[in-house]
């Protein structure tokens, strides 16, 4: 039985415990990811290049006739109270974000669904994305629901609105400005490959990886972050303040020339940030032409390089990513390391030979301070619907 199956399995037991005995009549998928590089890029216009992730949110479900909303969640690491109820949203009585946190992404899902109006439901959430991870579980989250409410009340199909209304519930429920990845990469994921996405003009290119001699190992610190926090807000912030300096649009649209031109009238901490974000984006193109050619070796230069700058210049790293990274590329048959994510804690992704995979898990197992936690990452498909 695969991982998704017993999630599935478990999301139907707790359903039918919490709703009399029912069986739910909807089923639904949506995963995490894994940015192989291209970090803090997004919302400034740039190239990211994520993959979908085996691990997902899943959620089982069947419409109510009374207007009324139960949803549970099993997801390990949700906030308390786990059940929540609220009233299906009307013309003139919108939802509005509250306690819980988790339950703040599915409101402000269903607040932004482009269909409707959204009957009432019952549903049960499970997922096995780790919260706080740096592997999109929020987007899962939303994505999970986007899908769960096209089997309610159909939208018209169009999955880069599906995307856009996903990222949206974040920014309005949540409070945290994201960048279009998370959630375009959870819709869009295909199997057996990488995309890199042009956040600008929200193109996709689809990249192999598939070489059996290949393998993409997750290593998750185990040390939880938050980005409600001032810290990504204000990354933000700081790269806006240096586009205008620059007078470009975004830092997308800034060389590195540009920058430098204009150093002395931006600030130490602005110059920084806008450093990482101009030279992350050249490298995410340069690391998809590396990974179009299989050329691993560059790849995986690339991804230290994009480490790096995210340690010194962009400052989101924290010791416990550096060891693990430092750690990996001890190891034979390693390509690269990095963190992935927003930063503050979560996970590395570390490129690799597969004969190396087991060998370098030992040995993050033997010298890393903390407790880590492995995935060993094949790229999959993004939402769908799940056979009940």
């Amino acid at each position: 039985m695969t991982e998704m199956t017993e999630l599935l399995e478990s999301a139907r037991r707790e359903y039918a415990k919490s709703f009399g005995g029912n069986e739910p009549r909807i089923s639904v998928f949506a995963p995490g990811r894994v940015n192989l590089i291209g970090e803090h890029t997004d919302y400034n216009g740039g190239f990211v290049l994520p993959m979908a992730l085996p691990l997902v949110t899943v959620i089982v479900g069947s419409p109510r006739d009374d207007g009324h909303i139960s949803i549970v969640t099993t997801a390990e690491g949700a906030d308390k109270p786990h059940t929540v109820e609220f009233e299906a949203p009307q013309q003139g009585k919108p939802l509005v974000p509250g306690a819980p946190k988790w339950s703040n992404y599915v409101k402000g899902v269903i607040e932004h669904y482009r269909a409707g109006p959204v009957p009432g439901f019952n549903a049960v959430i499970a997922s096995n994305v780790p919260l706080g991870g740096g592997l999109s579980s929020s987007a899962s989250l939303e994505v999970a629901t986007y899908t769960f409410l096209q089997q309610l009340c159909n939208d018209d199909g169009d999955t880069v609105q599906k995307a856009l209304a996903c990222q949206k519930a974040e920014h309005t429920f949540a409070g945290v400005p994201c960048g279009i990845m998370d959630q375009f990469i959870s819709v869009m994921g295909r199997e057996g490959h990488a995309l890199l996405i042009d956040c600008r003009s929200l193109d996709v290119t689809s990249l192999p990886l598939a070489d059996p001699g290949l393998a993409v190992l997750i290593t998750n610190s185990n040390v939880r972050h938050e980005l409600t926090g001032s810290e990504y807000p204000e990354r933000r912030r700081q790269c806006e303040e240096a586009a205008r300096t620059l007078k470009k649009e975004s830092l997308r649209d800034a060389s590195m020339e540009d920058l430098e031109a204009m150093k002395e009238s931006l600030t130490k901490t602005c110059y920084k940030r806008a450093h990482h974000v101009i030279s992350e984006i050249t490298r995410t193109t340069d690391a998809a032409d590396a990974l179009q050619r299989g050329d691993y070796k560059a790849f995986g230069k690339f991804m230290v390089e994009s480490h790096n700058s995210l340690r010194d210049d962009y400052e989101v790293s924290c010791p416990e990513l550096d060891e693990l990274v430092a750690i990996a590329l001890e190891v034979p048959g390693v390509y690269g390391s990095r963190m992935t994510g927003g930063g503050f804690g979560g996970c590395t992704v570390t490129l690799l030979e597969t004969s190396a995979a087991e060998r370098a898990k030992q040995q993050i197992k033997a010298k890393y301070r903390g407790t880590p936690t492995f995935y060993i990452a094949k790229p999959s498909a993004g939402s769908g619907i799940m056979t009940v």
